[in-house]
């Protein structure tokens, strides 16, 4: 305002009325057209608010103080936490908020269901050992679309997904033959396979699918989102950090397309807590490289 405002009034009358020191208004002026003259303090905050923004951009726009920290921290960056807290408040940027989950599942009490293997116990001790699956839905100008996952507990690595007009059982089938394809499971070598009781997954194709790839089914109960809190959990995030951030949403190509960006960026950049504040792809490696180190010790 003083700089607006003072080829009328002058600096000094301003000052007098806001109060502001006249010398303070100089030295602002200063320091914006020589950044030298700024404290350590300020100056390292001018060569942090770029990086800060950097990794929020690159990363969906979804981080908060947390993971934009942690981050930092994994690319070298010796930053405090309140630090990072204090300059993405500055910058305006805040990171997203989950909201409250919508039912989608639709049970079929007439088809015979397998029992629960996994009692709510979602965790495994190598990839290959759990996969839990379920879909969700994106509003879009021209309908509704269907989204699919299959997600490997060991690391909440997304190995197989599908978009689709309808949410008819095929489309959870190809989510499925997307995993089975990717991750090659060993016939009856011990993968459980985890699902609500929706009718896309107690469907006969569905079933003699697992059965073909000697996978062991495993159901929970109907409308009750712990006993498949981990997919349930997927599905949150994905909702909103990218659906509802990215939306309204055009047509069902834009929201694949989207799909595909995200599903990319959350299997081999996006930092997870439960799993240490890695990658996904990272703490699979890391799984691989732990068996291979005795092999080569002998």
């Amino acid at each position: 305002m003083i700089a607006e405002h003072r080829g009328h009034y002058g600096v000094e009358p301003i000052c007098r009325v806001l109060p502001v020191a006249p010398s303070t208004y100089h030295e602002h002026v200063a320091q914006r057209l020589d950044p030298s003259r700024l404290s350590v303090r300020a100056q390292r905050d001018e060569a942090l608010k770029p990086e800060v923004m950097r990794v929020f951009a690159e990363n969906f726009s979804t981080y908060g103080v947390r993971k934009v920290w942690r981050q930092m921290q994994r690319e070298g960056f010796d930053v405090a936490r309140c630090t990072v807290q204090r300059l993405m408040r500055d910058l305006g940027l805040q990171g997203v908020i989950r909201g409250k989950p919508v039912r989608t599942t639709i049970g079929d009490k007439a088809a015979p269901c397998p029992l629960d293997r996994v009692n709510r116990q979602f965790h495994a001790p190598a990839p290959n050992r759990l996969w839990v699956s379920d879909f969700t839905y994106v509003a879009t100008w021209a309908g509704f679309a269907y989204v699919a996952l299959v997600i490997a507990v060991y690391a909440r690595y997304i190995v197989g997904w599908r978009v689709s007009r309808t949410a008819h059982a095929s489309f959870v089938l190809d989510a499925l033959e997307q995993a089975i394809h990717d991750r090659r499971p060993v016939h009856s070598g011990g993968l459980v396979h985890h699902s609500d009781r929706g009718a896309q997954y107690v469907s006969i194709r569905y079933t003699e699918r697992l059965a073909e790839a000697g996978i062991g089914p495993s159901v929970g109960s109907v409308g009750d989102s712990y006993d498949n809190a981990l997919a349930e959990t997927i599905n949150g995030l994905y909702k909103a950090e990218v659906i509802h951030r990215r939306g309204p949403w055009r047509s069902y190509e834009a929201a694949e397309f989207a799909t595909l960006e995200w599903v990319d960026w959350f299997n081999n950049r996006r930092l997870l807590e439960p799993i240490g504040n890695i990658p996904l792809d990272e703490a699979e490696a890391n799984y691989y490289a732990a068996l291979d180190q005795p092999a080569m010790a002998a």
